[in-house]
């Protein structure tokens, strides 16, 4: 008599998520009565249910087809039972493999009730023309899905079914979104540790070390069901954190058509350009103001690394080297020079480049806190001299700046023109045996690589030439978040990011035996601002002056 354990009879259920309901869904219900009874009916013995409910049939990587398929490689199921043969799947190579190899091999008998299949009595020739239909099936039901999608996100409704963290559906309106309070001021928090000068990296640690729950944890702890769940208590990640940190969201804006997928067989989602997106603008309420999401965008755009010692200065990702246009790198501690400071990335990759353009943090900041100090007592005691000559000035420079981007886009216009020839002229020369074929594919290749590149860069330039507004808007702005600046006595990474777009340092030059060194500041939305000259700065003082003294006159009188 064998001691050997009875083999399994795996009954297997599935049914894909867009027929699905609350629970066990009725189709389910309907295929564990059918298969109960057939089992029974039939004589098979030690039955098991394996369900896999809301999931579609062209993918494999289903939980309980999964452990089936694990255990039949154990040896451990004899036979297969399904209602009928599509729950088996929709993707006809897959099927087709598991029919004619894998369940042959695994020794395992398959039957389809409804279909009349069964591996015992042989596999019919229909079969495969029955995996085709059924996987014709599975991509017409995807392509009308699709559609169905399609039109809804171009209606604006949100095409996400769960809201991003920080928000929740409104229980009297699901395609409402409400602000879910506790989430949202860690999401606020992640955005001001951003603008403080904290990476994705050490955010996701700080909140791991004050255990502050992630969105997964926090969506459990409210009876809200999530599938995956880390095995690591407050397990932030700097992909969490970034994540967070990109949403566009946050203020109040629905973004679809943020991703896609390959075909109806791969479900892998990938990114789309953003160009394809459609964005509907103040749907919801938001969470985070469009500035600071703005800034936290263009910091994460110029990422700042922490040196090996884990420090970051409030000025990483600003400073560029006014003779070869790279960046400086930072330098938090040196054995010959103590003090933190910045050099040329050109000059460390080759010196023979350029130059190492060498200037210490401490004078960095100490001339962007008098500029900054300067300006903002400019702008908050002379409000219309400031606006009247920085956009006199901007006029000018705008001028200029277009002018470049123009002459860069014909130049790389021409130079796509150029590559179209010069793969003409190699490719006569290789026919009439100047050159050899290895050489051919070499420079032809290299080529092609230079011309996709530029041709990858030409749309960017067009739009930026066809959609340069006027700068009025970002003055006023600029203005208006000056005159909130009540007295401005040190710096922080806050403040020097929302005000300073970029610092470019020039090479130092030696007068008189002793070392100077220029910094140009651009300002946010303004740039480079047209401080008043000394004597002009008195001149407006007297008149500030006076005009304070006939202000003061009118009124005793």
């Amino acid at each position: 008599m064998s001691n050997q354990p009875e083999k399994i009879t795996a009954l297997y259920c599935r049914l894909s998520r867009d027929d699905e309901q609350d629970g066990l869904s009725g189709s389910i219900k309907n295929q564990q009565s059918i298969l109960d009874k057939y089992a029974k009916d039939n004589g098979f013995r030690n039955p098991r249910f394996f369900v896999d409910d809301g999931f579609s049939g062209v993918t494999f990587t289903r939980p309980s087809f999964m452990e089936m398929m694990d255990l039949a490689e154990q040896g451990k199921i004899g036979t297969i039972i399904v209602k009928d043969h599509s729950r088996l799947g929709r993707n006809r190579l897959v099927v087709g493999q598991l029919l004619e190899e894998d369940f042959e091999r695994l020794d395992v008998r398959y039957i389809a009730v409804m279909d009349n299949i069964d591996t015992a009595k042989g596999i019919s020739d229909l079969v495969p023309m029955q995996d085709l239909f059924n996987e014709w099936h599975a991509k017409n039901t995807s392509q009308k899905v699709r559609n169905v999608l399609r039109n809804k996100g171009l209606s604006g409704a949100p095409l996400t079914t769960i809201p991003p963290f920080g928000y929740k559906k409104n229980p009297d309106n699901p395609k409402e979104w409400l602000v879910d309070e506790p989430a949202a001021e860690v999401v606020k928090r992640i955005f001001d540790m951003c603008v403080a000068g904290f990476g994705p990296t050490q955010i996701a640690k700080k909140l791991k070390v004050d255990k502050v729950m992630t969105p997964t944890e926090y969506w459990r702890s409210i009876g809200k069901p999530y599938r995956r769940l880390s095995t690591v208590p407050y397990g932030w990640s700097a992909d969490t954190v970034g994540n967070i940190l990109s949403r566009q969201e946050y203020i109040g804006d629905t973004v679809n058509f943020r991703t896609t997928s390959k075909s109806f067989k791969n479900k892998k989602r990938l990114e789309r350009p953003q160009e394809e997106w459609q964005i509907f603008k103040d749907t919801h309420p938001a969470i985070i103001d469009e500035e600071t999401f703005l800034l936290v965008q263009e910091l994460r755009e110029h990422r700042r690394r922490p040196t090996r010692h884990g420090t970051i200065s409030m000025f990483s990702g600003l400073l560029y080297c006014a003779d070869c246009g790279e960046k400086l790198y930072y330098n938090a501690m040196d054995s010959k020079r103590q003090h933190p400071y910045f050099f040329c990335s050109s000059y460390r990759k080759n010196s023979d480049v350029c130059s190492a353009h060498y200037i210490r943090e401490e004078v960095v900041a100490g001339i962007v806190l008098e500029s900054m100090q300067r300006v903002f007592w400019y702008v908050q005691s002379f409000e219309k001299d400031f606006a009247m000559k920085q956009m006199a000035a901007f006029g000018e420079e705008k001028k200029k700046e277009l002018s470049m981007k123009r002459r860069e886009l014909e130049k790389t216009k021409k130079r796509v023109r150029e590559i179209d020839s010069l793969i003409q002229k190699i490719y006569e020369d290789n026919v009439s045996r100047k050159i050899s074929d290895e050489r051919f594919a070499t420079m032809s290749m290299a080529f092609e690589d230079e011309q996709k590149q530029l041709k990858t860069s030409i749309p960017d330039m067009e739009q930026y030439l066809e959609t340069e507004t006027n700068k009025s808007d970002s003055l006023q702005r600029f203005i208006d978040r000056v005159k909130c600046v009540t007295q401005l006595t040190e710096l922080t990474p806050e403040t020097v990011h929302e005000f300073i777009e970029k610092i470019v340092v020039s090479n130092p030059e030696y007068i008189g035996g002793k070392r100077h060194q220029s910094l140009e500041i651009y300002y946010n939305g303004v740039g480079i601002v047209r401080e008043p000259s000394p004597e002009e700065m008195e001149e407006l003082f007297q008149e500030h002056m006076q005009n304070r003294k006939s202000s003061q006159n009118s009124k005793t009188a």
